[in-house]
Formats: structure tokens, C-alpha cells, sequence
């Protein structure tokens, strides 16, 4: 649980990436990287729109799986450039973890760990790659990333450009774009290691819905390559541009 929490907000943040419907099918040599990534983000409420935006909230619960299938509350905040907050209803107690853009922390009461820990390294690495509020497309060049078009796969039996980014730092990450609506229909993830060695993580993003004009997936589902459970968040409510102070963001007290 200590992990599937702090991997919750990495999702999350990358959930944002979300488009609306096209006016017709495309094909593998139709666009180029750079022509997809416009029709994403147009699709999606435009650069404008999204450039407004300083802030989002997000609530809902996250699926924990088990015998009783339990449904876990979740309110994510995240605020430019790259803050982000996860607060986590566990047996009546809040866990909380915070990353202010360069560092982390995280209070796990469920655990009996009632200090505030910093994150580990490998948190560290995770929370850093997590996208910005608006995704990794939206104004990727500005943000120091490179975007090639790898060709098609198939995501849910649909085809899906399968677009490799190239992050500022070096790091590289994969986004899936549905071939006819345009929307992000699958990220990548931080592999996560199991039994010694590292497997490959996937989310899905589906239920897209309008929020101030902004499209954005209600139900994420990740995937661990290898692990029979997959794990589900399901977002019931999100605010655009709610006032966030920034001390919400800082090391917890």
C-alpha cells in the first residue's frame, strides 16, 4: 500500500494528458510527431486554455484491490510549475504526500509512521519524471522535450500512435494517442521492482469528460507488467484553477 500510495500522484499528474474526439480516422504515415502533438492539444481545449491554467484539483477514489475490493479517497492537488499534494483516506487516518518541484515527503499513519520521512531516492526519480498539470505534450519543446512518432500499436483494439518523449533530463517516456479522437489513451510509468528486478508499468485513460472546456479522463487504470491486478482510480470531481496556497505544497508539519 506504501508504494501503490506514492505512485497514486504519479498517475494522477499524468492523467491530465487527455484529448476529445477528431472528425475522421488517420493512418500510421498521415502526421508527423510534431502534427499529432497539435491535434492533441487542440483537441483538448488548445495551448491558450491550457497555458491559463495555474492549478487543478482532483477527487475520487482509488481501487486497492483485495478480498473486499476496498474504495480508497483521494483529493490531488497540483499547481505550477511542478507541485503537487496527495492526501489518501486509509482506515479512518489521512496519509499525505507532498513534492514542491525539487524535493518530497510523505506521512504514512496507516503504517504507524506518523513522522514526516523524505522520499527515497527511487521516489525521488519517480516524482521528478511526473508530468507537469497540463501533461507531457502541451508545450513539450518549451518544456525541453523531444517527441518522434515510433509508429502504431494497438491500445484497447484501437489504432494508437506511439509517440516517444524525450524529457530535458534525458529521461524517456512513451504516450499513446488514439488514431481517430486524438486523445491520450495510454502512458507509460516508472517500472516498478517486484521479486528483484524491474517490471514495466502502463496506464490507461479512459471516461473523458469536459471541465472549463478542458478534456480530462475520469478512470485510470495501471497495469504491472507480470501482476494480475491491475489498480484503478476513479475521479469523481476536478476543479480548474482552485486557490491553492503555496504552503500546501511544503514539507508537512
Amino acid at each position: 500500500m506504501g508504494r501503490k500510495f506514492l505512485q497514486c500522484g504519479v498517475f494522477m499528474a499524468v492523467a491530465i494528458s487527455a484529448a476529445v474526439g477528431a472528425d475522421r480516422p488517420a493512418t500510421a504515415t498521415r502526421f508527423s510527431a510534431a502534427q499529432i502533438v497539435e491535434r492533441n492539444v487542440a483537441a483538448r481545449g488548445g495551448l491558450a486554455a491550457w497555458r491559463a491554467v495555474g492549478s487543478m484539483s482532483m477527487s475520487g477514489k482509488l481501487e486497492a484491490g483485495g478480498t473486499n475490493n476496498t474504495q480508497l479517497p483521494f483529493v490531488l492537488e497540483m499547481k505550477r510549475p511542478h507541485n503537487t499534494r496527495l492526501e489518501l483516506k486509509v482506515n479512518g487516518q489521512t496519509a499525505v504526500q507532498v513534492y514542491d518541484g525539487a524535493n518530497g515527503w510523505k506521512v504514512r499513519p496507516f503504517l504507524n509512521r506518523h513522522e514526516v520521512e523524505p522520499f527515497t531516492p527511487e521516489e525521488q526519480k519517480a516524482a521528478a519524471m511526473q508530468s507537469e498539470l497540463d501533461g507531457p505534450l502541451v508545450d513539450y519543446a518549451a518544456k525541453g522535450s523531444k517527441v518522434e512518432l515510433e509508429g502504431t500499436d494497438k491500445v484497447a483494439d484501437r489504432e494508437a500512435y506511439k509517440l516517444k518523449l524525450t524529457l530535458k533530463n534525458g529521461e524517456v517516456r512513451r504516450v499513446w494517442v488514439d488514431a481517430e479522437s486524438f486523445l491520450d489513451v495510454k502512458v507509460d510509468g516508472p517500472a516498478r521492482k517486484l521479486d528483484g528486478r524491474y517490471h514495466p508499468v502502463a496506464t490507461y485513460l479512459r471516461d473523458y469528460r469536459s471541465v472549463n472546456g478542458l478534456m480530462v479522463p475520469y478512470v485510470l487504470e495501471t497495469a504491472v507488467e507480470g501482476v494480475k491486478r491491475t489498480e484503478k482510480i476513479k475521479v469523481e470531481k476536478v476543479a480548474v484553477n482552485p486557490v491553492l496556497a503555496d504552503s500546501e505544497f511544503s514539507k508537512p508539519q
